[in-house]
């Protein structure tokens, strides 16, 4: 368990780590390129590495230093696994993978934790098939473990319903430049689709040529293939988003290092979000600088980022008026159901908020100390460890599951109590 201090005048620079989505991206890239790519300021966090082990399993060399990797790729040629892909309740991990396996050559199995086998993943094997890839889900639910019988694929083109998650529609293109034929995908009900417009940006900076023909149809020039080289990644606007709030709801001042302005990142737009709440945003070269104000509630469609929620959520609970935070129905199948996880946080914490199917409604007030629970879920431990800041009495507990994308969140949390 946790103990949350609180503080005043906060004035304070933080770094933030690497995109876990862009690691994922670029690890997968690199390693289906054929030689050798260093990659910097990569995120190792749980999910991270249970992708590299799954992408050594097929044949990939991956060597790691704490924020940086070295890759040797497989031109595409990926081997058959001995044995069944474990991957935990890494949900990024198992959707890209699920695409990607399909161009080895023999069995895959993907399995993972019990709440992964009850994580949908049917709309991309839907997806799937239509291109050549003979995969199945072996719970017979729609959910893994999911068999993968690798053999290429054809190409062609495909419809991917990805209403409950953009990762259907990005795993499909990250495999896409190695099946025989052009890709294209019809996309219907995309949310989030900021992380699909990642996925292109990364695939363009590795030589793939992929777009959008028009609103709902992407295309991937095949049979084709990634270059490797050298690449960065980018700082974590979700690992930024709690100091961003940290600042909000102290009325304190803190820049977050390695943040770029022109970011495809959609967790970016979160800071937009504090602005029309009351706080001032300041861009430099090296970073963004959030000064915290009077906050006010706010109404947002929030389809496009819902990693944003929790955090935008405790945000919302020290805001004068109401929050109303809609279109996020796709949150209940995370982690944990994000939703009532949330609701039930706000709710320990004695603040108003109602639960509806696929939004919530927050009344801002003055806020409790209270045991959170954050149901094995890293951003609902990372978004309410903020809410301790200001209110005493907020414990969080089984405070490690941050390590799914965050490891050294706490010693970077504890910096705040080192400000200037």
């Amino acid at each position: 368990m946790k103990q949350i201090r609180t503080t005043a005048n906060l004035d304070t620079t933080v770094r933030i780590p690497g995109s876990k989505s862009i690691t994922h991206r670029y690890l997968i890239m690199a390693s289906l390129a054929e030689g050798r790519s260093q990659l910097g300021n990569t995120l190792w966090c749980d999910d991270t590495r249970y992708t590299a082990k799954a992408l050594e399993s097929l044949g990939a060399q991956i060597i790691h230093s704490p924020e940086a990797a070295e890759v040797t790729g497989t031109g595409g040629k990926l081997d058959h696994p001995s044995k069944p892909i474990f991957l935990d309740n890494a949900g990024t991990s198992m959707r890209l993978l699920t695409a990607v396996a399909c161009l080895a050559q023999g069995d895959c199995v993907l399995t993972g934790s019990d709440r992964m086998h009850r994580r949908p993943i049917g709309e991309l094997l839907a997806g799937l098939r239509p291109l050549g890839g003979v995969v199945e889900s072996l719970g017979k639910n729609g959910c893994p473990p999911v068999h993968i019988h690798g053999n290429g694929l054809k190409g062609g083109r495909t419809l991917v319903d990805a209403s409950r998650s953009s990762q259907f529609v990005s795993a499909i293109l990250l495999a896409a430049p190695y099946a025989s034929n052009p890709v294209e995908i019809g996309v219907e009900g995309l949310v989030s689709r900021p992380y699909v417009d990642v996925t292109l940006d990364g695939m363009s900076r590795f030589g793939a040529v992929a777009g959008w023909l028009d609103e709902e149809t992407l295309r991937v020039e095949a049979p084709g293939q990634y270059r490797p080289g050298n690449y960065d990644v980018e700082g974590d606007c979700s690992s930024a988003s709690y100091f961003w709030a940290a600042a909000a709801i102290t009325g304190g001042k803190i820049t977050t290092l390695n943040i770029v302005r022109n970011s495809q990142q959609g967790d970016l737009a979160f800071l937009e979000l504090l602005s029309q709440m009351g706080c001032r945003i300041e861009w430099h070269d090296h970073g963004v600088t959030v000064l915290g104000g009077r906050l006010r509630g706010i109404e947002v469609d929030m389809r496009d980022m819902p990693d944003m929620v929790p955090t935008l959520a405790v945000t919302a609970a020290f805001a004068e008026g109401t929050t109303v935070i809609g279109n996020v129905g796709h949150l209940r199948i995370k982690e944990s159901d994000r939703l009532q996880a949330v609701a039930e946080g706000l709710q320990r914490l004695d603040v108003q908020v109602d639960e509806g199917q696929d939004s919530l409604t927050i009344r801002g007030g003055s806020p409790v100390g209270a045991l959170i629970d954050p149901h094995n879920d890293h951003r609902i431990a990372m978004s309410f460890a903020v809410a301790g800041l200001v209110t005493r009495g907020v414990r969080i507990a089984d405070e490690t599951c941050v390590d799914k994308s965050f490891p050294e969140f706490w010693d970077r949390f504890e910096e705040l109590y080192e400000s200037k």
